[in-house]
This record gives structure tokens, sequence and C-alpha cells, in this order.
């Protein structure tokens, strides 16, 4: 019995003694080394690339760009932004004829301008970093600046400038939810609240930068070794790019320092894997922080003006929620992601009337993308905090408004269809309020009640819930393949598996799974991971999918194994691919469908300290259940909690990533501040729940982003229980909390919700409330 037992992770040892190798360390003999040229503006035209003064550096081999990539794009759900961005390049007589515009690259409607600041210009290859570092500044573009469009809802004026050609209106994807008549149920309801929030980007800030080295192996193919988190699709994508049958190109992933969805979208493999295509020699990158935070994709800023109505007994009516999401000037998972949190805005209760209106908005700032919660913590911020100004309203405990309402199998979502079986959203609540010491007596604080304490505490309360696996109607799917060799009894098995550890610990599952369902001891198994060339596709390290998905692979490929060797072929293969129940895309007028396979659910207790002078906010405690299905290795679990909880800590309240007009303004650590060992809570209480998910092999229930979730929600209401004040804007700043917490305003902070109501009025003659804003 391996699962349930939290063996040492198989990839500890080699990290914490440094001989992991990660991109950054690797070397090959002959190797080359690059640099990237960024545009470093936010919206500008190319006219000429003048690459004559730095191709004349001694050492430089080559300099790439856009007009020598074969098929200038890509992109993970859509083929829309350069791989460079073309122009005229100008070169030293020598050169003359050595590099022109393919057909292709010349035909893209969206090549040629730059739309972030980290566009990308050129490539340098040379014999040394410091060499290619001199010639990439010796590169002499001509822009023609343009205005940049950085505000959502300026980007949406109907005579804002377009920014995409493919994107008229500057609206990169909209949804539309429509369940029941919500205004008919507004005019029925005791008690509305209504509001408008923020939610700003944020910076994925993992471990070890973008780095990666690509070489022609021994069977000729482009190989490049990266870290990322899904190898399929970056093969997919370099061959597209380079126009390569896909066989030809191979992806591997050494150690990877961290992902958090920040890898998902290209960053340093297609040029890579270009250069060492063209040169026929290995070809070396690592980027410095502020390359990196300049050159990946943030979390999406959003706005969101909601609305909430519920009768006086606490019972959910209506719920009405538009959504404007940057998505900056490329698709990215923007469109997925917006899905995500138009399904999840109004919050995981059954609400009977509903209507979302959720748009992606193209702009010119940093392009947004995926991160862990994927639109939910965002979306979940909004949903948990009108939850809770309501429980305000109607002096109710929190978590019984929550029990109320609370999705359950056979509830119906907003996508006016039953959620799928499964369904644990009321026991996570329960337990995290019993272990969260929170409970009916508890006394409530008085309506814009303000401690004058240098100090105050608060407790808050917050669930949700979220997809596990890709949604919409993806066609999802998860590879394994397991070897059984031996004579009379199985003497040893391999397991290959294209899965990315990004440090969630998901190869330790992997062997934990794979001795369970062969019923092997771990050391008698041997993994092969991580690499195109031996494994089919496992899909992505995301969308908390990875561990449920494998575990299904993983279990077809063994029980196929066994059976043939029961049937005495020796050695034993099998492979095996899994496709989970189909989903469906939300229909466009309505919103209807079955978007999600199934959902992991969470719910969380916040115990904070507020300085009402200063504005600083303390986070002591955290109670976090989390609904896994089953633990495959509880101590990975509880890992994912703690990391998980502090990111999201991060996120509500230190976290600040600045732009003006498009440019990045914290692009280094020591202006982008991120949780550090004397910001933690003092404690992370993680409750795991354990009902098996009826779609899991073996119940389990994907859940390494559910922690994330509610967090701010849950510390914005702790700052409510402390200080009377309720915050719409994330993060969380000293500034922006002391504003709030100012003497001059706190008799008109309160309970006021931007005109929401302070206590329930006096019924009409009809006994219905007629307070609301």
């Amino acid at each position: 019995m391996t699962i349930g037992i939290s063996l040492p992770r198989i990839d500890a040892r080699a990290k914490v003694t440094g001989r992991a190798p990660y991109p950054g360390d690797l070397s090959m003999p002959g190797m080359l080394h690059a640099k990237v040229l960024f545009a470093r503006r936010p919206h500008a035209r190319v006219k000429t690339i003048d690459l004559r003064e730095a191709l004349r550096v001694p050492g430089v081999v080559a300099i790439f760009t856009g007009a020598d990539v074969p098929n200038n794009e890509y992109g993970l759900v859509l083929f829309d932004a350069p791989v460079m961005v073309s122009a005229e390049v100008l070169l030293p007589a020598m050169h003359q004829g050595a590099s022109r515009p393919s057909a292709a690259s010349a035909a893209k409607p969206f090549d040629g301008v730059v739309r972030h600041v980290g566009e990308k210009i050129a490539f340098v290859v040379a014999e040394t970093e410091r060499i290619a570092e001199r010639a990439r500044d010796l590169i002499h573009v001509e822009y023609e600046d343009l205005p940049p469009l950085v505000d959502v809802h300026a980007a949406l004026v109907p005579d804002a400038p377009m920014l995409h050609p493919h994107y008229p209106g500057n609206a990169m994807k909209r949804y539309r939810i429509r369940k029941g008549d919500v205004e008919s149920a507004f005019a029925q309801c005791d008690v509305i609240i209504e509001d408008i929030y923020t939610t700003g980007a944020q910076e994925h800030a993992y471990l070890q930068p973008e780095a990666g080295l690509a070489y022609i192996d021994e069977q000729g193919r482009v190989t490049v070794q990266v870290a990322g988190q899904w190898t399929h699709e970056d093969q997919h994508q370099i061959a597209h790019a380079l126009n390569l049958p896909t066989d030809q190109v191979r992806v591997i992933y050494p150690a990877i320092g961290g992902a958090f969805g920040g890898r998902e979208d290209m960053s340093v493999q297609i040029v890579l894997a270009l250069a060492a295509w063209k040169l026929r020699r290995p070809v070396k990158i690592v980027w410095t922080r502020e390359e990196s935070i300049l050159g990946h994709h943030k979390r999406h800023p959003m706005w969101f003006h909601a609305r909430l109505g519920a009768t006086r007994d606490g019972r959910l009516l209506a719920a009405q929620v538009e959504i404007r999401a940057d998505a900056g000037p490329y698709a990215y998972t923007s469109t997925k992601v917006l899905g995500n949190a138009a399904v999840t805005c109004t919050g995981p209760y059954e609400i009977p009337n509903v209507a979302v209106d959720a748009c992606a908005v193209v702009t010119n700032n940093v392009p947004s993308g995926a991160f862990r919660g994927f639109g939910a913590p965002q979306a979940l911020f909004v949903a948990e905090t009108q939850m809770n100004k309501l429980a305000s309203a109607l002096r109710m405990d929190p978590v019984e408004l929550r029990l109320r309402n609370a999705l359950r199998d056979g509830s119906v979502t907003v996508n006016s269809t039953p959620v799928p079986p499964g369904c644990s959203m009321v026991d996570v609540i329960e337990k995290c309020a019993q272990r969260g010491w929170w409970g009916a007596s508890r006394s409530l604080p008085a309506a814009g009640a303000t401690h004058r304490a240098e100090c105050a505490t608060g407790r808050g309360f917050a669930c949700g819930h979220k997809n596990v696996g890709f949604s919409f109607g993806f066609p999802e799917r998860c590879a394994a393949t397991v070897e059984l060799y031996g004579g009379a009894e199985i003497e040893r098995a391999v397991v290959k598996h294209a899965g990315a550890e990004c440090g969630q610990g998901a190869h330790t599952a992997f062997l934990q799974l794979a001795a369970q369902m062969l019923r092997l001891p771990p050391d008698r198994i041997d993994l092969v991971l991580s690499d195109t060339a031996s494994s089919g596709d496992s899909g992505s390290a995301s969308a908390s999918r990875l561990t449920f998905m494998a575990a299904h692979a993983i279990q077809g490929a063994a029980e196929q194994a066994l059976r043939r060797w029961r049937d005495e072929e020796r050695p034993a293969v099998a492979h095996y691919v899994y496709h989970p129940r189909p989903t469906t895309p939300m229909d466009a007028d309505t919103g209807m469908g079955d978007p999600n396979i199934t959902y992991g659910y969470v719910a969380q207790s916040a115990e904070v300290e507020v300085d009402v002078e200063t504005g600083h906010l303390r986070v002591r405690r955290i109670v976090c259940a989390d609904d896994v299905g089953k633990a495959v290795n509880p101590q990975q679990v509880v890992g994912q909690i703690e990391g998980a909880v502090v990111q999201a800590l991060g996120w509500t309240h230190l976290e600040n990533f600045v732009t003006r007009g498009g440019h990045v303004l914290s692009s280094h650590f020591s202006t982008y501040l991120i949780p550090s060992a004397l910001d933690i809570p003092d404690q992370v209480e993680s409750v795991i729940v354990e009902n098996p998910d009826p779609h899991g092999a073996l119940g389990i229930r994907g859940m390494a982003e559910m922690p994330f979730l509610v967090a701010a929600p849950a510390v914005v209401a702790a700052i409510h229980d402390a200080t009377g004040v309720w915050v719409n804007d994330l993060p969380i700043t000293p500034e922006r909390l002391r504003a709030k917490l100012r003497p001059q305003q706190s008799a008109d902070d309160g309970l006021r919700l931007s005109g929401a109501i302070t206590a329930l009025p006096a019924p009409d003659s009809a006994g219905r409330d007629t307070g609301q804003t």
C-alpha cells in the first residue's frame, strides 16, 4: 500500500544537494550563448532593424529576427503573436541576402507592430554571453511610437484604436450567462449588495528564471531542454513556428524551479530551437530576473461590477456580475481564464437567477495568462466579499449564510446544468468552520465599529470551487506507458509519462500510483519522465489536473500490462491514453452547458492583525480545508496548501505589480515584494478532506490550486471584522488600507458599500425591505 503514505520526494536529495540539473545548469561542448533584444516600449511600429554594427562585434555568430522564422507566429490557444516582430533588416555588405522575410512571416497581419514591452525584436547568438549582450546593445531599431492603450474601459469605447487585427473593438472574447429572470428576482429581494471591485496583476516570481539549451540530438531532431508545463504543446508550437514535422522536434524538461502557470506560454523555446536548427550548434540562454519579469505573462488584472440579492432569511435569489479582464495584446490563455471567472464569479452557490457578462479586453499592457487559480481567485474574491457583506447586512453568521446556499449534489449551477457528482462544498465549509473556531455563538461586530487600539484583530471566512481538468469542450487526454520485465515474476517495471514536475511533487505521486497499481515496491519501478521522445502527450501540469489525469493513465496502462504479463508476454508493454468524460462549451447566449469534468472545493478562515495607524496588515492564522478526494501523499498535500496560501497572501496584500503607460515599473525583486519568511502566517493549519471523487481513479480529486482561491476574501472579511471597513481593491497595500482607516473617514466607511445598506430597513406595507443600493 503506497497511496496515502508520505513517502519522501524522489527528487528531494538531488535538489537540496545541488545535483539536480536545472536548465541554467546545462552545458555542451561547442555551446554558444544567446540574448534577446526586447522592445521595451508598449506600442510602436517597427520600421527598420539595423544589425550592421552588432554583427561586426568579434565573437558574434548570428543575429536572428522575425524574418528568419519560417512561420512567425505562436500562441497556446490562438496563433496571434509573432515570435519576433519583423521589419526591414539592415545588414553589413558581407551579410546581404542572408536574411529575407519569408512569405509566411510577411503574411501575418499582426506582425510588424510592438504591442507590449516584452515583445522580442532580435535573438543574438555569440561565443560568450558577454559578447551577446554587447552586440544586443548595438542593435539599432527605428520605431514609430504609437499611443499605448492601457485601460480596459478606454479600450472598449467605440472610437478606440484597434490594437490587433484579430480583435475588432478590442474585445478578445465575451461570455454571457443567463439563468432565470434576474431583474424580476431583484425586485423580490429584501437586501441587495452592489459594489465595484478591482484586482491587480501578479508576477509568478518562480525561483528559476527562464533558461534553456537547444541542440541537434543524435537522431537529427531539434531538441530543447527547458522548463515548461506541457512538453508536447511546446513541441507543437516549436514545430509550427519552424515549419517542421512534429517528430523532428524534441522537448525535454530537466528540473523546473517553479511554474504556477507562468511557463505555459512560450518564452525562450522557439528562439532557442530556431538558433540551434539554423546553426547546428548547441545554444544556451539564461534570462535575468528583469528579463523574466518583462518577458512572460502575468495574472489577469480584472474589474468587476457585482450585485447580489437575498431574502431576509438569507436565501440567495439573484446575482449579476460584469467582468472586464485585461488580456494584454495577445490571447495566451485569456479566453479560458475568462470562462473560469464567468463560471465562478457568483460563488459555489445555487442561485436561481444569474446574469454574467464577461469580456477579455485587448490592451498594450504586459500579456496576461495562466496563473494558479486561472481566473477563479479574482472571481471568488468578488463573490465571497459580496457574501460577507450580505452576512453583515443581514446580521447573520457568514458560515450559516453559506450553508444555506452552498452547492450540493443535484444543485443546478450557473450554467443551468447539475453540478458534477461528488460535490462536497458543504462538508468542506463545516470542517473548516469547526477547525477555524467559528460558531453561531460568536458575537459579530457592530455595524461600522472601528477598534481604536493601535492594533485590531479580526477573523474572516470564505469558500470556493474551481474546475479540475481542462474545460469548455477541450479534448482532454493523458497518456502513460508501463513496461514489465522479469522471468517467473515481475522483477522491474518502467513507467513513462510526460507530466511536468514543477516542484509540486508530481513525479513522486506517479511513483506511488504505479507502485500501488502494479503491487510492486517503489524501488523496483523506474520512471522515464518529461521527454516527448519517450512518452505520449500527458497534457499540462495545470488546471489541478495532473495527478487526477495521471492516476487514470497509469492505472489503465498498468492493468493492460499486467493482463499481458499474465498472458506470458515478456516483456509486457502497454500504452494507454485516458480520455475523461467530455465537457461542452457554454452556449453563446445563455451560458448553458457542462463546462467542467469535476470541481475541487475549499474553505478558509483567516485571523489578522491590523495596525490602524500605519495600515500594515499581519495575517496571524489561516485554516484551510481542502477536499482532495484521496491524498496520494499527505505531506505533499500539506506542502501544496501552505505554499498556495502564502502565494495567495502575497497577491492579497504584498505584491504590487506597477505599470505606467504600459511600462513595467516593478521589474526587480527590490521593487516587487514577495512574501519572505517573516511575512508568512504564524500558523497555516491544513485540513485534508477526503470525499472520493466519482470521476477520479482511487477517488483522487485535483487540489493544487484550491488553497489559493479564497485567501483574499477571507482576509478582507477579517479586516472588516477588525476595523469595520471593507476593502474592494487588491492588493491591500498599507497606503490603501491606511486611507480607509483615517479617522475622518471612519464614520463614512463602516458598512457603507458604495451606497449599500448599513442595516435592514423597516419593511414596507408588503412586508419586504425597501433599502437597496
